[in-house]
């Protein structure tokens, strides 16, 4: 049995203050910096600030202070990784609730002869497709849902511009998997990696990521869900962190 009393607190990890330094470091805290991370890096940092979260969390939770869906960070400035494009290096911040924690730079190649900004801007921005592989990593063990399901199905649409249903496509695997998902023991359950790893291939058709389209998979996912609340990590929540950085990027 544990004997640690005090959870382990933001300012215990990171240097911030205000009323952000005495919250408890929660699972779901770590699980949107986790799938924000992925979404601009392709994968969690090692050592960086996710890890850092995931690492407390899971010390808070076996300890018993915090419970596994506990979120403690929310609002418009919950958790984000944006990026910053600069001559020969993209400059990467994460920030919880307004406040930066971490911060990197990563070389790139300089822009070639007749390649305009706008147009390094389109060609690095993320697509929905990359966004659906991004969940596939971060919330990649999850039981598919009929929330998980409406959300490919709307990121499906948005990504191909039809709305009709693509047989055996991502939403077409989403939906058989949550149905089945229903009458099938823990064990043998489908996850969402077994669907979305590959998303790009998968897909007839890709686009980059807009505000529009993640506002859109958002409702689908939160419509279909008792509490009427997203996951965090899951797929609405890659396909906003995609259009975050798209937005940053395009300015």
């Amino acid at each position: 049995m544990s004997h640690q009393k005090d959870p382990i607190k933001y300012e215990d990890v990171f240097q911030v203050s205000g009323e952000l330094a005495q919250k408890p470091v929660a699972p779901q805290d770590a699980a949107m910096m986790q799938a924000a991370e992925t979404t601009v890096f392709g994968q969690t940092q090692k050592g960086g600030t996710a890890a850092a979260m995931q690492a407390a969390a899971t010390i808070n939770e076996r300890a018993g202070l915090v419970e596994r869906h506990d979120l403690t960070v929310t609002g418009d400035q919950g958790v984000t990784v944006t990026a910053t494009q600069l001559p020969g290096a993209r400059v990467v911040t994460e920030t919880i609730a307004g406040q930066v924690v971490g911060r990197y730079t990563e070389a790139t190649p300089l822009l070639q002869q007749g390649v305009g900004v706008g147009d390094l801007h389109q060609q690095g921005a993320i697509t929905i497709g990359e966004a659906l592989e991004a969940t596939a990593r971060t919330a990649g063990n999850k039981t598919v849902e009929q929330s998980d399901a409406a959300a490919i199905q709307a990121a499906e649409v948005r990504a191909t511009g039809s709305s009709v249903l693509i047989p055996g496509g991502l939403a077409a695997q989403a939906q058989s998997a949550a149905t089945l998902n229903t009458s099938t023991q823990e064990e043998d359950k489908v996850k969402l990696s077994e669907i979305l790893t590959d998303a790009t291939v998968k897909l007839p058709a890709d686009k980059v990521v807009t505000r529009e389209d993640a506002d859109g998979v958002l409702s689908a996912e939160r419509r279909n869900t008792v509490d009427m609340t997203a996951h965090p990590a899951g797929v609405a929540a890659s396909i906003a962190a995609a259009a975050n950085l798209n937005e940053r990027e395009a300015c």
